[in-house]
């Protein structure tokens, strides 16, 4: 049912979201970090399903989606996806069917992102690559909304602009000042989030490194301007030296520097996304990236489906 009066306080406090999530120091040996000082932001902590950027993006889609009675939500991703994963939560606790387009046929051995999905009563439809890439074309999404005329359709990754104030919320929930805040990238409306709450907290002097998780020269770029103003800040850059061979590959030498990280730390990351932007930091770190003094957050954007077998 419609419940226009329902607060983005309160779908929080139904899902048990625990923000602000904490900042703290990120203590590593690795050579240069003693010329700086280097923090993370545990957004992988706000809950232990919903964790990080995927709650920030889907928050007040879902907050719409509660409010207008909305009975279904149609998205995309991988069989990997951290994003359908969250939001599989979600719609299984907010009483939404949820309707998840995957890439690839997973139908014979799923994934166990997906084996949760089949658990919280999601309907799968398995797409080949050709079809899924059309999922952000206006032709293949007016398909789906004509065939669903009552669904809410969130794209790949929960980026939209309806995704920008939830992440904004990254900023806003602390107060400290950074010279460089450090994010992996996917579908750019972290990264998007962050620029442009960076302007409304008058810290226009940060610098935002995004560290693309894929390859996607010019493309990723693309994707992260498309969901901001033409007002937006143009002090970001995206470094594309660190995909591993594109989304979801890695190496052994990857997948060791995970365990070894969490070993050393206590922090568990995966080498999808949160590995590879660590992996970053510690060779922009050693080829002397940051002036001395420099105060680096990392900001750990959660999801560990990319670790799970």
């Amino acid at each position: 049912m419609p419940d226009s009066s329902f607060c983005a306080e309160e779908i929080s406090a139904s899902l048990n979201i625990n923000t602000p999530s904490p900042v703290q120091p990120l203590c590593v040996d690795w050579p240069g970090s003693e010329q700086v000082e280097l923090f993370i932001k545990r957004d992988d902590l706000i809950h232990p399903i919903i964790s990080g950027n995927k709650w920030r993006k889907l928050k007040y889609a879902l907050l719409e989606a509660r409010q207008k009675g909305v009975a279904e939500i149609i998205s995309f991703g991988g069989g990997h996806s951290n994003h359908l994963h969250a939001l599989g939560y979600c719609c299984q606790q907010l009483g939404i069917q949820l309707m998840a387009l995957v890439r690839g046929d997973y139908s014979q051995n799923p994934t166990p992102m997906l084996r949760d999905l089949y658990q919280w009563q999601a309907q799968i439809m398995y797409l080949d690559k050709a079809t899924y890439q059309q999922r952000s074309q206006s032709d293949f999404i007016e398909a789906w909304r004509a065939a669903h005329p009552n669904a809410m359709i969130v794209p790949e990754g929960g980026s939209q602009a309806q995704a920008l104030p939830g992440v904004a919320e990254i900023l806003q929930e602390q107060k400290q000042k950074f010279s460089h805040i450090i994010v992996p990238v996917g579908s750019g409306g972290t990264l998007a989030g962050l620029i442009q709450a960076r302007q409304t907290e008058q810290q226009d002097n940060t610098q935002l490194l995004g560290i693309a998780a894929l390859k996607g020269e010019g493309y990723l770029e693309e994707l992260v301007t498309n969901l901001l103003p033409r007002s937006a800040p143009t002090n970001w850059h995206i470094e594309h030296r660190f995909h591993f061979g594109g989304y979801a590959k890695s190496t052994a030498e990857l997948h060791t520097f995970c365990q070894t990280f969490r070993s050393n730390t206590g922090i568990g990351i995966e080498p999808v996304y949160s590995g590879k932007a660590c992996w970053a930091l510690k060779q922009k770190l050693a080829e002397g990236y940051f002036p001395q003094g420099s105060r680096v957050l990392l900001i750990h954007t959660g999801g560990l489906q990319g670790a799970r077998q």
